[in-house]
């Protein structure tokens, strides 16, 4: 097996701890801000900063740094409107026949529904694939390592930077969403993750009036 080579670590850097401690506080004021939105404007977003903020999300650790994902960035006004019927006819089957009881509960207190109008007034969705194997060059199936973790960091830290850059977005898993390869055209190696809705909140645009768990709900010390 050949070695891969190592390098010094010369990009890290520390800070004094007060200066960590004000880096801390500001970033959770930061992202306690964000939120999931369903109401979004046309307003366009420069495609540099959608690049930009992929970018990031290539960062992210990975399984034996397969990187296994891919993100399809779909603006063209007819594509969003086939994942929108596409997804919609996903939602009135899960509504109306596949959802348990238990699940139409959970979501009540969304107000969610079965139309996704963000879908194409939003200015871009953003696929987010998972590639369970990897194809070598000439062809031969390459296995990936933990890929839904892998996959996952990567969609938090674009759904961090994009709230960094100053978009809003939405997480959306339309159950099934096989519907996303076939409109996409995604080779056989590439699993639907999400679709990641980004651009700017409408101005009347409304959230849920819900709370987060507190920290001694999420975090333990020992």
């Amino acid at each position: 097996m050949a070695k891969t080579e190592h390098i010094a670590l010369t990009e890290y850097r520390e800070y004094p701890v007060e200066e960590m401690t004000l880096r801390a506080n500001n970033f959770y004021v930061e992202m306690r801000r964000r939120r999931s939105v369903r109401e979004f404007s046309n307003r366009p977003v420069p495609r540099e900063i959608i690049e930009q903020c992929l970018r990031v999300a290539g960062t992210a650790p990975s399984g034996a740094n397969m990187q296994p994902w891919s993100f399809i960035v779909v603006s063209d006004p007819a594509l969003k409107q086939q994942i929108r019927q596409a997804a919609e006819k996903a939602e009135r089957a899960l509504y109306e026949r596949r959802a348990s009881e238990e699940w139409l509960h959970a979501l009540a207190p969304l107000h969610t529904d079965t139309q996704k109008p963000f879908l194409e007034t939003a200015p871009y969705l953003i696929a987010v694939f998972s590639q369970p194997y990897g194809l070598t060059p000439d062809g031969k199936k390459k296995k990936h390592y933990y890929v839904q973790e892998s996959v996952g960091l990567a969609a938090g830290m674009l759904i961090t930077a994009l709230h960094h850059a100053g978009l809003a977005c939405l997480t959306y898993t339309p159950s099934p969403m096989g519907f996303l390869k076939d409109i996409l055209q995604r080779p056989g190696n590439e699993r639907p993750f999400l679709l990641l809705v980004a651009g700017y909140p409408a101005e009347d645009a409304i959230v849920p009036d819900i709370r987060r768990k507190s920290f001694a709900e999420i975090a333990t010390f020992l």
